[in-house]
């Protein structure tokens, strides 16, 4: 039986309208602006924007895949495309974005975002971006993460250039390499019109969504993903240091520094590849090379901590070791460095580099503590450095050449050098250091006991009295602190660390003792009578809450949780 013409008719009504629908379906999905999310802490911001911006315009999408270590690259994978990208989590320059809270471990690290951001493997992530939104501390801050060190000019002036030109190139450096948390996300988000965050101090999540909020109930969601800069929204932040900037363009002077640093982070290159980049940058200024040493340090550690030797390495390697003319210049410049940590990191490269045999490395380092103790002012953090290069006592064969200045016969900082390199006549000067009431001699010896903790109860007991004679101030709460770093167990200690706390009219070192007390043989000094000495004779703070009271409470605890011999964390 055939359709007649009215069924037929109808049928293509239908089939028009139903066209038209998928259609209008298509055009709507189409129109929708992607909003991708990375949830590193709170959800305040991300909540506030999915409140205000209409569904039928807006998609959100997040990135962060709990319990997912890799998940950017997940999403990479997935082609998300973004048209507006929002992070939320604390942040610092050297870390990137993360979390406060105990129970996440999602974190973003600059690394990453770089990596991502360099090998163009994320296209849909970051190529079509309008706008990036950081609700994250000092992610804007246009101040330099590192600056040009004074070795920098001299090195200019050795090459051949004027004091005047060395000067005004080192500061062109600083300007260029300074690598600022602003001009790295500058760099990391390439062509994007508007990346906003804080040049400082950021609100917490919970106020920031509250500005949002204000602004969205006084603007149009119009702006949002239109890549135009919005003054609303930074009059809403007014006082609160939100800033934009405007990402990379290939006309910025900056544009050939994200090329160099691409240059480690592309995933497109082979090993063999960033090493011949590594050897051409080591045949520039050596001023310029030491702006870059941070990377060149990273990636030289990965290369032998991932074992990546093939051929193609080692013959890159091997043509590095065998440049002469850039290893001279080079230790020539690390034998300049004002920093001794400094100095160390670019023997160690230099090692990896093929620059140096372990001898020669030994010898470098010897060489670079010696100078070290010819000076007249040695820091609490070279001899953290000094301890830590020795962990292994490789170095105490070395102490005979070390030789003091008569000068500094008594100085405690030079006495922690030779005591790290096992000198026992020094770690004792270094432990009456600790008790001097100096402020400078005890930070000494608190970054001595940091490396060189003791173990000869003895020592512990001597160390123990002496601070208990000390006068009440910072230079006895510092002392304390670095009695607490023991697990102390020995009653006499404890009871004499007990009477102190009764006796100094010091919050401050109460606070200290019981900093002790609470790392300490903890089902042993779980006492009712301790707990009253405390109670009894404790200075309120005025800071509300702090280790005392958390010591307190534990002790008053059920008697199995008292007597455990594990103490409560901070």
């Amino acid at each position: 039986m055939k359709p007649t013409l009215q069924a037929t008719r109808t049928s293509l009504v239908l089939m028009l309208t139903l066209f038209l629908a998928t259609s209008w379906t298509q055009d709507a999905r189409a129109d929708k602006q992607t909003v991708c999310t990375v949830t590193v802490n709170s959800a305040d911001e991300k909540e506030a924007f999915r409140r205000s911006l209409p569904p039928d315009k807006f998609e959100f999408v997040e990135l962060v895949e709990k319990g997912q270590p890799d998940w950017l690259a997940s999403a990479c994978r997935k082609g998300v495309r973004c048209d507006v990208l929002l992070i939320s989590g604390h942040h610092d320059g050297e870390t990137g974005f993360f979390s406060d809270r105990v129970d996440t471990d999602e974190f973003l690290s600059p690394d990453q975002l770089e990596r991502a951001s360099c090998s163009d493997s994320c296209p849909g992530v970051f190529a079509h971006l309008k706008e990036v939104y950081l609700f994250g501390c000092n992610t804007l801050n246009p101040d330099p993460i590192r600056s040009a060190s004074s070795e920098i000019p001299r090195s200019l002036v050795r090459s051949g250039h004027s004091r005047a030109d060395a000067e005004r190139l080192t500061r062109a450096l600083s300007e260029r390499y300074g690598d600022s948390t602003r001009e790295r996300m500058r760099l990391l988000f390439p062509n994007v019109p508007a990346i906003y965050g804080f040049s400082s101090v950021a609100p917490l999540g919970p106020a920031s969504a509250s500005f949002l909020s204000r602004y969205f109930r006084s603007a149009s969601t119009g702006d949002v993903a239109s890549g135009r800069t919005n003054a609303k929204l930074l009059d809403h932040f007014a006082g609160h240091n939100m800033v934009v900037a405007r990402g990379l363009r290939e006309s910025d002077s900056q544009t050939a520094y994200r090329r160099d640093v691409c240059q480690f982070s592309d995933d497109r290159l082979s090993d063999a590849q960033k090493l011949r980049f590594v050897h051409a940058l080591l045949g520039r200024e050596m001023a310029e090379v030491r702006m870059f040493l941070d990377r060149i340090e990273k990636y030289s550690a990965s290369l032998r901590e991932n074992g990546r030797e093939s051929p193609q390495v080692l013959q890159a390697l091997g043509e590095i070791a065998a440049d002469h003319a850039a290893r001279s210049r080079y230790l020539e410049f690390t034998r300049d460095a004002d920093e001794p940590g400094v100095r160390a990191r670019m023997i160690e490269v230099a090692h990896r580099l093929g620059w140096l045999s372990p001898a020669e490395k030994h010898a470098e380092l010897v060489q670079m503590i010696n100078d070290q103790l010819t000076r007249n002012v040695i820091s609490a953090a070279d001899v953290d450095l000094v301890c830590s290069l020795n962990t292994r006592h490789e170095l105490d064969q070395d102490l005979p050449q070390l030789k003091v200045p008569p000068a500094r016969a008594e100085s405690a900082s030079h006495a922690a050098i030779l005591a790290c390199l096992g000198s026992t006549p020094a770690h004792a000067r270094v432990m009456q250091a600790l008790t001097s009431g100096t402020e400078e001699d005890v930070q000494i010896a608190v970054a001595y006991l940091h490396q060189r903790p003791l173990s000869n109860i003895a020592d512990l007991r001597t160390i123990a009295a002496g601070i208990a004679g000390m006068n009440a101030g910072a230079t006895q709460i510092l002392a304390l602190d670095a009695l607490a770093r023991h697990h102390l167990v020995d009653p006499e200690i404890l009871e004499a660390l007990t009477q102190l706390f009764t006796r100094t009219d010091s919050a401050g070192v109460q606070r200290a003792i019981a900093g002790i007390l609470v790392r300490s043989d903890f089902g042993a000094i779980a006492t009712p009578e301790l707990v009253q000495t405390l109670r009894q004779h404790r200075i309120k703070s005025s800071s509300g809450e702090d280790v005392l009271d958390v010591l307190i409470r534990y002790l008053e605890a059920p008697r199995t949780l008292a007597r455990s011999d594990t103490p409560p964390r901070l």
